[in-house]
């Protein structure tokens, strides 16, 4: 089986490499996707991103590319964060530490009822969760403008506040990294999430709000960043 397996992606080695085939059978003999339906979504320079079936339902497979991978920007990313302290200087330790910071900073927004994908499993540099939307991925929020944009904004903030309140910072919001699923938002891309007793939660914080501000005023929303940052760490006093 583990034969068939490469032998049905052997022709993607650019997207594929011999590891990370391996580690997919090991998943996918474990019943998290079924190899054959496995489709792409999106290629990039770091991670690839798949939909699968599981059973009934879509799952989404991230996986992070271990030749091309900014490391070093990562390793920028994850070292504040205490609860990486201890992480060598090395690239298939930080890429792998990378997926499972993704895996642990979804379930910390699950757990504070953020809405975000659902985390099902991760190995080495694969992660797998669920899929947002119907048949389809659902729409990034710059391709499938709200149409009730104060509104919209309204959800992303109250998101960003459970997820403060829990003791987190996304740090990585913007048009590109929030879904548009039937009108409402879905917040995506978890791996740049830091707890707030990384010294640069704020900085990231106020980034985030800035982000999502200038969006929403280019489709004639009033945003003041200010009350807004306020308004999201208030949910922490």
């Amino acid at each position: 089986m583990a034969k068939k397996f490469r032998e049905r992606f052997k022709t993607q080695e650019n997207v594929f490499d011999r590891f990370t085939i391996r580690n997919l059978f090991v998943l996918s003999s474990k019943d998290f996707f079924e190899e054959e339906t496995l489709s792409p979504v999106s290629i990039g320079k770091e991670a690839n991103v798949f939909s699968a079936q599981k059973g009934d339902e879509r799952v989404i497979i991230k996986i992070y590319r271990l030749e091309t991978a900014d490391f070093k920007r990562m390793y920028e990313y994850i070292k504040p964060d205490p609860r990486y302290e201890n992480l060598a200087k090395k690239r298939r330790e930080i890429i792998f530490s990378w997926a499972q910071r993704e895996y642990r900073n979804l379930m910390a927004a699950r757990k504070a009822l953020v809405k975000a994908p659902l985390p099902i499993a991760f190995m080495k540099n694969i992660l797998v969760m669920s899929l947002v939307g119907d048949e389809q991925p659902a729409q990034k929020m710059k391709d499938n403008i709200p149409k009730q944009p104060k509104e919209f904004l309204d959800k992303i903030i109250d998101n960003m506040k459970k997820y403060y309140k829990a003791g987190f910072v996304h740090g990585d919001l913007s048009k590109f990294n929030i879904l548009n699923h039937n009108e409402k938002p879905v917040l995506i891309d978890f791996s740049q999430a830091s707890p707030l007793r990384a010294p640069h939660a704020k900085e990231m914080l106020k980034r985030d709000v800035h982000n999502v501000g200038e969006f929403f005023r280019k489709l004639d929303v009033e945003v003041n960043e200010e009350k807004l940052f306020e308004k999201i760490t208030a949910s922490k006093k």
